[in-house]
């Protein structure tokens, strides 16, 4: 029987190649803006902590207002993305996030400092945006789930290596080059995006933001991932200050691994919830990620403190995955963008509103006692997490004992 297939075209039944040109292009601005993201992570609340007379307030005010501002980035990131195209908006991310770390070493003034950070978060929002839906455009849907695996090790890589790795270099080489090599890793990655297809078509009706938050279905996964996420603002931005400072050497060993325990967690829970559900992975990711902050409280003991960041790190892992899983299976696929926005803006959030009510606490109590407040504050997150679980038996039950069916109800 002669081929049917045109020169060049894969076979019937060929599994699509998954890394095609423009894919790898929008590897190099994952790797970019992630790593001129993390690089500044836990720098600059130290570089604004370090003028005389400052407190635990203002560390936590700059991290608060760069996660604040790349929440609200994410909620207009919609509306532009219609007006411009996503292209052009990843671009602009991108420059929006790499340009104003050059200057960030012009002064320490708050006001100044904090004007960095709501632009570098506008501009990381934008590239969350833009690039997450050109990457979807991007990846043959029969390799979806694998294309997306790969997208995290892009961006996770980066955040494991620069975060520790920006704390190690301010404390040896000083601010300045460490502000450069976080503008150069955004600026150099804008190269890449002519390569990248232009404007996408929406794929159909989407439900708001806001009317997805309000949804059970998502509205409870969504609680259960912010509340967790408080912990990850917290590490990011206290434990470089919360340890005495002849310990960097501690602190970049609890910032590597608190990230490295996450992307291995939230790699074998994608695992565990493909075989037996992700339903039964909130709780546990709750309880584990909780138990890891009131660990890193015991902030003289050198090992408690990586102790404590690698167990964080594993719950936190755990949730991220089940979170996403179960939102994405109770939607269709015109609210996958409604479904990213809400997990991007729950991770945001809760990582800014964790760094500045820490901030204020640890002022008050010192940091021993706020972690230990911490970690309660989190296990707040039992009650949606119990909540939804009840919830997805009982539309278990309706669909007749069927634990695939997507948990649709109760919105």
């Amino acid at each position: 029987m002669a081929s049917t297939t045109g020169p060049g075209e894969p076979a019937a039944g060929a599994r699509p190649r998954l890394v095609t040109r423009p894919l790898a292009l929008r590897f190099v601005t994952v790797v970019g803006s992630s790593a001129s993201f993390f690089l500044l992570l836990s720098v600059v609340p130290a570089y604004a902590q370090d003028a005389p007379g400052r407190g635990s307030g203002t560390a936590g005010l700059v991290t608060g207002s760069l996660m604040l501002a790349t929440v609200a980035g994410e909620l207009a990131a919609p509306w532009l993305a219609a007006l411009c195209g996503y292209r052009l908006m990843l671009g602009a991310g991108l420059l929006l996030l790499g340009a104003p770390a050059l200057v960030l070493p012009v002064s320490r003034s708050v006001a100044w400092i904090v004007a960095v950070c709501v632009v570098r978060g506008i501009g990381f929002a934008f590239t969350l945006v833009a690039g997450g839906a050109l990457t979807a455009s991007l990846i043959p849907p029969e390799r979806r789930g694998e294309g997306l695996a790969l997208i995290g090790v892009m961006a996770g890589v980066p955040s494991l290596v620069c975060l520790p790795l920006g704390t190690w270099l301010a404390a040896h080489t000083g601010y300045g080059p460490v502000c450069t090599a976080a503008a150069l890793a955004s600026l150099v990655a804008i190269a890449a995006v002519p390569g990248l297809p232009g404007r996408e078509a929406a794929s159909g009706p989407s439900p708001g933001v806001l009317a997805g938050a309000r949804s059970g279905a998502l509205g409870r996964l969504t609680a259960v991932f912010a509340v967790t996420a408080v912990g990850a603002g917290i590490v990011a931005t206290f434990l470089p200050l919360a340890v005495a400072p002849d310990d960097t050497g501690v602190v970049a060993a609890a910032l590597f691994v608190q990230p490295a325990a996450a992307t291995a967690s939230r790699w074998f829970a994608g695992r565990h919830a493909d075989r037996h559900g992700a339903p039964g992975l909130l709780v546990p990711g709750v309880v584990v990620s909780a138990a890891g902050i009131l660990v890193t409280a015991l902030t003289g003991v050198p090992a408690a403190v990586v102790l404590g960041a690698a167990v964080f790190g594993v719950g936190f892992g755990i949730t991220q995955s089940a979170t996403i899983t179960l939102m994405y299976s109770r939607v269709t696929a015109p609210a996958y963008g409604t479904v990213s926005a809400l997990w991007n803006v729950a991770y945001d959030a809760g990582m800014g509103i964790g760094a500045v009510g820490f901030g204020a606490v640890a002022d008050l109590t010192g940091y021993p006692w706020a972690f230990a407040l911490a970690s309660s504050l989190m296990l707040t997150a039992l009650v949606p997490a119990l909540l939804d679980r009840a919830a997805t038996r009982d539309d278990v039950a309706a669909a007749g004992g069927d634990r695939t069916a997507p948990a649709r109800g109760k919105h």
